[in-house]
């Protein structure tokens, strides 16, 4: 492989990174970790924060929201942030003000005041992912990437999956204030190390100078409202509800302006010229459907374990930890592949891993547990890590030096949107097809049918004790019934649309030209 020849071409001493360097790049990945963390944290504990808040079920679900929109803004603007500060300075302020809004959050003593402090610190927060993904490419060689890269993607796709993990147990054991108290002393750590150690680039004060304020309206307008829709518009019944009408037009008119300016100005928010770059283009296409792969299952396992079987928040934690302990383990074998084989390979491997695992998934029953959901998980989990590896360093491995940082805004960002995309057509998916089972079981037990009328008889038994009651209440059980096998069954759909995404990425692999290697200088620093 290209890399290789080069890495053995070089001088030992070009490949020589300096240990601050290193210990830098290492406070930013876990960073890194903790923001992307604290989007799943809360999922499997939003009942423990409803209680301590006294929250409505509509409340409650804001204090995910809230977050997502926030960051979702932060994420592509980071990259301009970053060239006017520094990576030093942007860095350590976006680590100091996720730590401190943490404090906030578990201090909250109200609803509406965890909503503000969680939109803080999702809208600081979001600052930290891009800047590593930008720093890893920039100031490691291509001789490194099999080490850096790997480490890049398991951190990205173990967090958001082992955070009802994390989040269940903290709950459980403590309570949920600590679900925020945990950042802590990490942040602390984080931002002393930021600040002390970050020297990768110098600020261009000048670019605060041309601040395009029109445009940063007009993108949180559309990206935040986009989020919005996404998230409640399943819960609102989409365009029946007045709320998602009007959010959404804001989106299209924000989209419009957001997008005149991006491509106008000369130094805009965005630089939405990167995707010309054909391998980055395809690169950000596959992390939008990798989000929708990684929150979409991220998703759909809990509310399976949690609707159909009955778990609680660790049990549930502690039967999707398996996911997250072959990422772990495939991490390093991902970065061994990644110099040897061709990065198309080993996406389809990946994606034909993660299909496999959905597809085996798509059979599902109301009594699958821990051991039938075993080899989907661990299929899910050594396929994400396949395919991280080469989609990052397809879509950020040959960009300039110059261009990395507002591109990795980019590439995140596609990452998050495929996750907000994949989440609301999973719930409408989920709703429409339960729905549709539910009128179809219906007939086949209605009144007349020998199964349905010998089922009816014996549950009526078991009520016997209550007289003119019984078969009113053997009825609620069978309807019980039918709606518990028709949820299942929509699982079972939805498992097979994500099957027939990803073997369709399996395809679209084939078609991808094989990257060129970047050029020697520009894994070095700047």
């Amino acid at each position: 492989m290209a890399t290789a020849t080069l890495s053995a071409g070089a001088k030992p001493a070009d490949d020589a990174i300096p240990m601050r360097r290193i210990f830098a790049f290492m406070a930013m990945v876990f960073g890194m970790f903790m923001a992307i963390l604290d989007i799943q944290i809360v999922s499997a504990s939003l009942a423990e924060i409803q209680a301590g808040l006294s929250a409505s079920s509509d409340e409650i679900a804001w204090v995910q929201t809230a977050y997502l929109i926030a960051e979702v803004i932060m994420i592509p603007l980071s990259g301009y942030l970053s060239r006017a500060l520094s990576t030093r300075v942007f860095f350590s302020i976006a680590a100091a003000g996720f730590t401190i809004s943490s404090v906030l959050c578990a201090t909250a003593s109200s609803i509406n005041e965890m909503i503000v402090w969680r939109a803080i610190q999702g809208f600081i927060g979001g600052g930290m992912i891009p800047g590593v993904f930008a720093a890893a490419f920039s100031i490691f060689p291509p001789s490194k990437r099999p080490v850096v890269s790997p480490l890049i993607g398991l951190v990205a796709t173990l967090a958001p999956t082992i955070g009802p993990t994390v989040g269940g147990y903290l709950s459980h054991a403590f309570s949920w204030h600590w679900l925020f108290l945990v950042n802590v002393v990490p942040g602390i750590g984080v931002t002393i190390a930021a600040w002390t150690l970050i020297d990768f680039d110098k600020p261009d004060h000048s670019l605060i100078k041309r601040f395009d304020w029109v445009g940063l309206g007009a993108m949180a307008a559309f990206l935040g409202s986009l989020e919005y829709v996404l998230e409640e518009g399943t819960r609102l019944d989409w365009f029946q509800s007045e709320e998602i009408v009007a959010f959404s037009v804001v989106m299209v008119c924000g989209a419009v302006v957001f997008f005149w300016r991006a491509l106008t100005r000369d130094e805009p928010l965005v630089d939405l010229y990167a995707f010309r770059d054909r391998n980055f283009a395809f690169g950000s296409l596959f992390s939008f459907c990798m989000g929708i792969g990684l929150y979409g299952l991220t998703y759909l396992y809990p509310v399976y374990l949690g609707r159909i079987r009955g778990y609680d928040a660790l049990m549930i934690g502690e039967t999707m930890f398996v996911t997250g302990l072959c990422m772990f383990f495939t991490a390093p074998v991902a970065g061994r592949l990644s110099a040897k084989l061709d990065p198309r390979v080993m996406m389809m491997i990946g994606f034909s891993a993660f299909a496999f695992g959905t597809w085996i998934a798509s059979r599902i029953t109301s009594d699958w547990d821990f051991y039938e959901l075993l080899w989907p998980q661990v299929l899910r989990g050594c396929g994400l890590m396949l395919c991280m590896v080469p989609i990052n360093n397809v879509a950020l491995g040959t960009l300039p030096p110059q261009q990395l940082k507002n591109a990795s805004g980019l590439y995140n960002l596609t990452r998050n949107l495929g996750g907000a995309v994949g989440l609301a057509v999973i719930n409408t998916m989920l709703n429409t097809r339960t729905d549709l089972h539910i009128t179809r079981l219906h007939e086949w037990v209605a009144a007349g049918r020998q199964v349905a009328e010998e089922a009816l008889a014996n549950t009526t038994q078991r009520f016997s004790d209550f007289g003119d009651a019984a078969q009113s209440m053997a009825m609620a059980v069978l309807n019980q019934r039918v709606h518990k096998q028709a949820l299942v069954m929509a699982f079972g759909d939805v498992f097979l649309g994500l099957t027939a995404i990803f073997a369709g990425l399996v395809v679209m692999s084939v078609f991808l030209s094989k990257p060129k290697p970047a050029a020697a200088g520009a894994g070095g620093g700047h």
